[in-house]
């Protein structure tokens, strides 16, 4: 382009038609030489700036005409209740507080898209840009490969992490890091090297593999121990969740643990003895199934406790900070509480729920008593329509008694001292 300018300075005084006709010959050639220069420089270039391509999930999916057999598994009949006062009861043939139900076998889970289907399971492996084959194996995507961390990663022309990649083919790897053995993806160099059950996450960086956790300071290169969940026992980890037993004890079918000979079932825990359970943190041990549930402490009076802290509240109920609290879907008024679904509570003497009046379709007075909306009239601890109250007196016998025990003990019951009674037998003990 200088050239050009330089041309038409030198024949700016002379303007007749020959010269402007060499002119545009000239001008049409400098035009011509620069755009051949800017494309040379364009396909010359040797490195890519883009980021490396990265393709959607890594994916477990059923596989045609392969349908990986189910297995079946016991598990406590209380996980499956969802009503407060209503016990589910098992279908096993063996003990009515389990339940029978069809799993995936072990390496395998649920389709996602298909509970029906047993797709194989890699953990936390093959994340993404592959495929996870039976037996917790990763299969890359074309153009990708299986790099030291179990991950999918693109090799050249797609992409080079860590690393520049050449339109040849090749990978040039930024500074801290080096080719691998297979030469298609870039690694960290650690140059004292890593400990045992180590890797080299980042230059001068070592971590522990996937299932490995550090017990010692950094400073002691001793390397990483191998976790075991739950915990082995009367055994020693000797890799992630895998077991030697100490002499004497042994590993139930299907179990990690190493215990006792034991007729408790102990899930969640262990044998000591032929007759003693311990618990992992977490559970506490359950008699009628004789194992291990979990605990959620006091948080989860009315609800399932579903795994260690995690409830799941009955139907009616809803978590409300730590607690599951019943649901008044028409409230309870200024001076009433929620004490059960649809059910306000009157509260007659300070204190807990079982001191509340219960007032069903109600509403609260500021003394603690239950008064019925226009058109209905009270029944023990209900707001019935007239013609309501013969049909529910004869329908709900239980209700009706167990609602004058509670009337009666806390309007006057309180104040007097009187033998204990079961009103369901009839007798005082």
């Amino acid at each position: 382009m200088n050239c050009c300018k330089t041309l038409c300075n030198m024949f700016s005084l002379r303007r007749d038609s020959s010269v402007d006709f060499i002119l545009s010959i000239v001008f049409l050639c400098c035009c011509f030489l620069n755009c051949v220069q800017t494309e040379m420089a364009r396909y010359t270039t040797t490195t890519t700036t883009k980021q490396p391509f990265m393709r959607t999930p890594g994916l477990s999916l059923p596989q045609k005409d392969v349908n990986p057999p189910k297995c079946s598994k016991e598990v406590p009949a209380v996980f499956f209740q969802y009503e407060k006062n209503v016990l589910v009861v098992g279908n096993s043939s063996l003990n009515p507080y389990f339940n029978v139900i069809e799993v995936c076998c072990q390496g395998f889970k649920r389709y996602d898209y298909d509970w029906s289907k047993c797709v194989p399971d890699c953990g936390n492996k093959c994340l993404q840009n592959g495929f996870c084959l039976e037996g917790a194996r990763c299969q890359c995507f074309n153009e990708f490969v299986l790099n030291h961390r179990s991950d999918c990663v693109p090799t050249c022309p797609l992409g080079c992490p860590d690393g520049d990649c050449f339109l040849n083919g090749t990978c040039v790897c930024k500074q801290g890091y080096e080719l691998s053995a297979s030469r298609q993806f870039c690694v960290p160099i650690c140059k004292m090297g890593c400990g045992l059950n180590e890797i080299c996450a980042a230059p001068e960086k070592c971590e522990c593999k996937i299932g490995y956790v550090k017990l010692q300071p950094d400073d002691l290169k001793i390397g990483c121990q191998p976790i075991c969940i739950p915990d082995c026992g009367y055994g020693h980890c000797v890799g992630p969740n895998r077991c030697n037993c100490f002499h004497g004890y042994q590993k139930r079918q299907n179990s990690s643990v190493c215990e006792s000979n034991c007729y408790l079932r102990c899930e969640n825990g262990f044998c000591v003895n032929s007759t003693t359970c311990i618990c992992q943190n977490g559970y506490k041990f359950d008699r009628n199934t004789t194992s291990c549930l979990p605990d959620c402490g006091d948080d989860c009076e009315n609800g399932v406790c579903l795994s260690p802290g995690i409830c799941r509240c009955f139907n009616g109920y809803k978590r409300r900070g730590t607690k599951c609290e019943g649901v008044c879907e028409h409230g309870c008024g200024f001076y009433g509480k929620c004490v059960a679904p649809g059910v306000c509570g009157c509260s007659i003497i300070p204190g807990p729920f079982h001191n509340y009046q219960q007032c069903d379709l109600g509403y609260c007075t500021a003394r603690g008593r239950c008064r019925c909306q226009v058109g209905n009239t009270r029944f023990i601890n209900h707001c019935l329509s007239p013609d309501q109250v013969t049909t529910y007196a004869s329908m709900h016998h239980q209700k009706m008694n167990d609602g004058l025990i509670n009337e009666f003990n806390l309007l006057i019951g309180r104040h007097f001292k009187f033998p204990a009674f079961d009103y369901h037998n009839m007798n005082f003990y």
